[in-house]
């Protein structure tokens, strides 16, 4: 029995090209095994075996997605492949976003089986967990020797058309579908099980899990301003002219902080936005259009705010992971408090 075809998709870390600095790097393609590649076709044995790789750097594939997923559309084509596998991406959010896109266009396009990897926080699993199967990694490469036998175990039966059973079996994040099961118990009765265990503290699992939501109860308001120090803090990406570090314009893995002192206007000689996902056109003519330091320096000269915090803190919000998001705030935040700021001003795009 012949060996099942597999194309497989990496970014340009996983291939050993580069780090940050190649992330530019449009599609390519190789013939064979690339990476983590390697570990597969040796899980996969005699039942299948990567045929060819395809490489795209995060930052090439996020800021031309229409552009890169007709190139590896048409890379992947001629090779009629059985399965197509990408990653995984464990929490890096810009790969995490290519490898959930580049999974659901094959199969909506080539109508074959799709599979992908990544950590539950990454903003591609978000996207695409309802439409394709992503097994549940750890948050880091460090997890690729658990991650590989449980892609490579879901692969085989999504190949062979097996029946994929639920997802705490098979290891992939729950997709929101319900399937009607016959159960020994009726329904009263397991439900009385479940609520007994609770209130004696035993282990329990319920059956329909409720959706969580992080809720931050509102601060007090602010009546006088006249004495406050107010800082700023964006997520529309307003950086210093080059973007001196570096932050990603889409899935950022960090943020920047940028004196102000002595500055009345962000000009567009000085200053732009490194954001992806809208028109930047209006924010690099004016950047205070997305950071308002010229309105604010009016009204700390009139006395309306007492001063303005000699920095400001820049990331970008389009496809920032909330682990990523919930950092950056608790360093920002403890810097701020500090420093003895007052109150912010949060803005976006």
């Amino acid at each position: 029995m012949a060996k099942k075809r597999i194309v497989h998709y990496v970014n340009q870390f996983f291939a050993g090209i580069g780090g940050e600095e190649k992330a530019d790097i449009p599609p390519e393609l190789r013939e064979g095994v690339v990476g983590p590649g390697m570990a597969f076709n040796t899980a996969f044995g005699e039942d299948a075996e990567i045929v060819a790789t395809i490489i795209c750097g995060d930052s090439y594939f996020n800021e031309n997605p229409e552009t890169s997923k007709q190139k590896i559309l048409e890379m992947i084509k001629p090779y009629e492949p059985d399965m197509f596998i990408a990653g995984p991406a464990f929490n890096a959010g810009r790969y995490g976003v290519a490898c959930a896109t580049v999974a659901w266009l094959v199969q909506e396009e080539l109508n074959i089986p799709v599979l992908t990897g990544m950590y539950k926080e990454n903003p591609g699993a978000d996207l695409f967990k309802k439409g394709i199967y992503i097994i549940e990694t750890g948050n880091s490469a460090a997890s690729m020797r658990k991650a590989v036998p449980a892609m490579v175990k879901l692969a085989n039966k999504l190949m062979n058309g097996e029946e994929i059973g639920m997802p705490a079996e098979e290891g992939y994040l729950e997709r929101g579908i319900r399937k009607n099961l016959f159960m020994e118990e009726r329904g009263s009765r397991r439900a009385v099980n479940m609520l007994i265990s609770k209130l004696q503290g035993k282990e329990y699992k319920t059956e329909y899990a409720m959706p969580e939501f992080d809720r931050v109860p509102p601060a007090e308001a602010l009546e006088d301003l006249s004495h406050l120090k107010i800082a700023m803090v964006t997520s529309g990406g307003i950086v210093p002219k080059t973007n001196p570090d570096r932050v990603e314009s889409s899935s950022a893995s960090k943020y920047g902080k940028y004196s102000i002192e002595g500055i009345d206007d962000l000009t567009e000689e000085m200053y732009e936005t490194a954001h992806g996902g809208y028109d930047p056109i209006y924010a690099n003519e004016d950047p205070d259009c997305v950071l308002p330091l010229d309105v604010l320096r009016d009204m700390e000269r009139e006395g309306v705010i007492g001063s303005i915090f000699e920095y400001f803190y820049s990331t970008v919000g389009n496809g920032t992971s909330v682990g990523n998001s919930k950092a950056f705030g608790m360093a920002i935040g403890k810097e701020m408090k500090e420093a003895g700021v007052d109150a912010v001003l949060l803005t976006s795009t």
